[in-house]
């Protein structure tokens, strides 16, 4: 599979959850929520969304979809360990410089992690 094919597909899916993701967040964060646990809630619906749109659409191959238990447990895991870093950050930005500080930070902290997502779910989730 083009490498510039899946990127392109993988970068728009991405920015569609990160909108959903980052929604979720500020929604749930301005209603009163902790900064981590809706970090958690926002991330929980992108990857959601992100595993489905991914597995069919970005690394299916010859018409056939990527998904499964097997990947879907693999995704998770890297899902945890991103969502952890995620967390840890966005939470420091929010301890430190406050809650608006951390709804910015959220789309920068999130897409710095997506690069390096992109080349684990290439290569050890749908491969």
């Amino acid at each position: 599979m083009s490498l510039i094919r899946q990127g392109s597909s993988y970068l728009i899916i991405g920015l569609v959850q990160l909108g959903v993701d980052s929604a979720l967040f500020v929604g749930a964060t301005a209603l009163g929520m902790p900064v981590a646990p809706a970090n958690l809630l926002g991330r929980l619906c992108g990857m959601l969304l992100g595993f489905w749109l991914n597995g069919r659409h970005t690394f299916a191959q010859d018409g056939q979809h990527r998904l499964g238990w097997k990947r879907f447990g693999r995704f998770l895991a890297l899902w945890a360990v991103m969502t952890t870093l995620s967390t840890v950050l966005v939470s420091a930005v929010a301890d430190q410089l406050g809650l608006t500080h951390a709804w910015l930070a959220k789309p920068l902290v999130e897409g710095g992690l997506a690069a390096l997502s992109f080349l684990l779910m290439r290569y050890v989730v749908f491969r």
